[in-house]
């Protein structure tokens, strides 16, 4: 059996290191698709697909805003998972996601920001050998407050939904492509948008030690790998 290829497809806004972080965590072939200034894979289909699985990454922007390319990325993803394709949602991508199958995308009113303990709450592939609880790098004011039809939530906090599945398209809120040197990047990037004594005590948390700790949240990464190699 060949390699499987994934696309990525990066909704971040100008340079970031969204796509080398992916590369870094994921241990297949990966395509980029700045989706964000209109790039898009071929159209997916169940024979003769171009890639065998689909990632999407976090975005400074709400799924909800009217941005063209928005919409155009809800549209491709809503053709892959109805052809088959596996597709990883992070973040902004597990909102698009939800989004794109029909569920309901809110803004919170406040920033999840820094190391959460996230409860798994149903057994499934893309977690396998996650403990029930487990520590995750969050990063988001926006969140899923209705699941699309027929989905299964598969992980969730006291801010509500953090992983979900339809089918072999999973969607999961928080960063586990995230390493120390990003993390606070991230963190530095929310000055004047939340309390400055918040933003120093989640700095002075990120730390190799904490990250350490996010090592059962990254394995949703090769367990997804699995996933897509079993779909060929």
């Amino acid at each position: 059996m060949d390699e499987p290829s994934l696309a990525l497809l990066d909704a971040s806004i100008g340079s970031t290191p969204a796509a080398d972080n992916f590369r870094r965590v994921l241990d297949v072939p990966v395509s980029t698709y700045k989706v964000s200034e209109g790039e898009l894979p071929p159209e997916p289909a169940d024979d003769g697909r171009g890639h065998d699985g689909v990632v999407i990454s976090g975005s400074q922007v709400a799924v909800y805003e009217d941005r063209r390319w928005i919409e155009a990325v809800e549209a491709w993803i809503d053709q892959a998972v109805e052809a088959d394709v596996p597709v990883l949602g992070v973040c902004w991508g597990h909102q698009l996601l939800a989004s794109a199958l029909g569920g309901r995308v809110e803004a919170t009113g406040a920033y999840e920001l820094g190391y959460s303990t996230v409860e798994r709450v149903r057994v499934s592939a893309l977690f396998e050998g996650v403990g029930e609880s487990f520590v995750a790098f969050e990063s988001h004011s926006d969140a899923v407050s209705e699941l699309p039809a027929g989905a299964t939530r598969l992980a969730e906090n006291g801010r509500g939904v953090q992983a979900f599945a339809v089918g072999d398209a999973y969607g999961v809120q928080f960063h586990p492509e995230y390493d120390v040197e990003t993390a606070r990047w991230v963190v530095q990037n929310k000055e004047g948008e939340i309390d400055a004594d918040r933003l120093e005590s989640v700095l002075a948390s990120i730390t190799p030690e904490n990250h350490a700790r996010t090592a059962d949240a990254r394995q949703v990464f090769g367990n997804f790998e699995a996933i897509v190699t079993e779909s060929e």
